[in-house]
């Protein structure tokens, strides 16, 4: 199975896991807190799901918790506590959904470049540290004992093309062996 197709198991695991959550706080009431234990699901929804699964369970969470708290019995001087609670804790379980979601896709990025660079690097052919040349020719002796041009060989193993000119040195050998000058070039 692919990671897109475990994506509703994902979604009704983590949303089980907050509703039974929810079950246990209202079952044991509001001396015992289990606001902690959401994150979990949370978090494995964010890692599976992304963002938007964290979010939405982050929000269900956070009223889930509200109505175990309220069904429960639990009395506050004033309903300004009860929301106030239920804000800070939405902002902690959205707080812990965006950081594992981000760093999820942040793996994702670094899995896809290493794959990249692999791909590449199979790609590379390496030429061997010493290369036998012919200190006149410049042919390459290759593993076989063949000698190949330089260009050849090197096209063979680096996968490099070459084109081919002259330097400005060469250039004024050339022209003075055939008698020629620079001046002699440009009025042509």
């Amino acid at each position: 199975m692919d990671n897109t197709s475990r994506k509703p198991l994902w979604a009704v695991f983590s949303g089980l896991s907050v509703l039974i959550l929810g079950w246990m706080d209202w079952q044991t009431g509001y001396e015992l807190n289990f606001s902690v234990f959401y994150f979990i699901p949370i978090s494995v929804g964010a890692w599976s799901l992304g963002l938007g699964g964290a979010v939405i369970l982050s929000l269900l969470s956070a009223l889930i918790w509200f109505g175990a708290d309220i069904l429960a019995g639990h009395v506050y001087s004033s309903p300004v506590f009860a929301v106030w609670n239920t804000g800070i804790r939405l902002v902690s379980f959205l707080a812990m959904g965006w950081s594992v979601s981000m760093m999820q896709q942040a793996l994702v990025r670094e899995q896809r470049t290493a794959e990249s660079l692999r791909r590449a690097l199979s790609e590379v052919k390496v030429l061997e540290s010493f290369l036998p040349i012919c200190a006149q020719c410049k042919k390459i002796r290759s593993k076989e004992g063949a000698w190949e041009q330089l260009e050849s060989y090197i096209s063979q193993h680096a996968n490099t093309k070459f084109s081919h000119g002259y330097c400005p040195e060469c250039m004024r050998k050339i022209l003075e062996a055939a008698g020629l000058t620079e001046k002699d070039i440009d009025s042509l």
